[in-house]
């Protein structure tokens, strides 16, 4: 059990400062009242009756400070050897390494903390611990349970068109993290967008003409988990769908903007 050893009992020290410093807080105590200094001064006793007062009070307030340390240290204690034994024994553990200082009232906040839950004994804050992988999707059965939405913006759009929303999704399949931009595409190009204003991958309508869903993937993507993202992305929507996996290093502009980059 780690602990600071209190020191040892000394008798007070008389040294001639502290006396100077006593005869000085009577002076100015007869010179705060000068109409009443000869009465005060009657009431000021000597500084070697002070002095002799202070050393029996000194022997007291140590036996007192002593005695309540002892108190704290076995309270503490108690509250260790109540806990079960396998939390004990960490407890125990994590103690003789942590930076709190090795005193009664630190033991009492430690055990305290742990037991509000403030405090993960077998995560402690000071110990490194690595990062977590990232967090990823194996499997998904559909396209909301393997991507979140990041980004949405507007394009297109002029007098007398309604933009179209092109929408950001990321995710893990196990690869690395991915990002999906969705666009919506006109089979006839000289159509003009009509689009509802909450437009999701499925939610958007255009041209009497028709249209198709344009899906671009940035980041690492074998082809299996391609196919994965085109098939998942067709079951979630009525028009054709098409994924194409961009090689490039460059994030989306959203993602740049999130994280403090210029778009070049």
């Amino acid at each position: 059990m780690r602990f600071r050893r209190w020191h040892r009992p000394e008798p007070y020290g008389d040294t001639p400062r502290k006396r100077a410093a006593f005869l000085r807080k009577q002076r100015l105590e007869r010179e705060a009242l000068p109409l009443f200094a000869d009465q005060i001064a009657t009431a000021q006793h000597g500084v070697d009756e002070e002095m002799a007062r202070r050393a029996v009070w000194w022997g007291e307030a140590e036996h007192k400070r002593r005695s309540q340390r002892a108190a704290w240290w076995r309270k503490g204690r108690a509250k260790l050897f109540a806990l079960p034994d396998t939390l004990r024994a960490r407890v125990r553990e994590i103690w003789r390494t942590c930076p709190y200082p090795a005193d009664p009232a630190s033991f009492a906040d430690f055990l305290h903390q742990i037991a509000v839950g403030k405090l993960d004994p077998w995560r402690p804050p000071w110990v490194f611990h690595q990062a977590q992988s990232a967090r990823m999707t194996r499997d998904p059965a559909t396209f909301d349970e393997a991507f979140r939405q990041i980004g949405r913006k507007q394009v297109g759009g002029g007098p007398k068109t309604t933009p179209a929303a092109e929408l950001l999704f990321c995710g893990n399949l196990g690869s690395g993290i991915i990002f999906l931009t969705s666009r919506v595409r006109l089979i006839d190009p000289n159509e003009s967008f009509y689009t509802s204003s909450n437009h999701r991958l499925r939610d958007s309508h255009v041209g009497r003409s028709g249209h198709w869903v344009e899906i671009e993937v940035r980041g690492d993507c074998s082809r299996a988990e391609l196919a994965l993202i085109e098939r998942l992305a067709q079951a979630a929507d009525t028009r054709p769908v098409v994924v194409q996996h961009i090689v490039s290093a460059r994030l989306p502009p959203a993602v740049q903007r999130k994280r403090g980059g210029g778009v070049s």
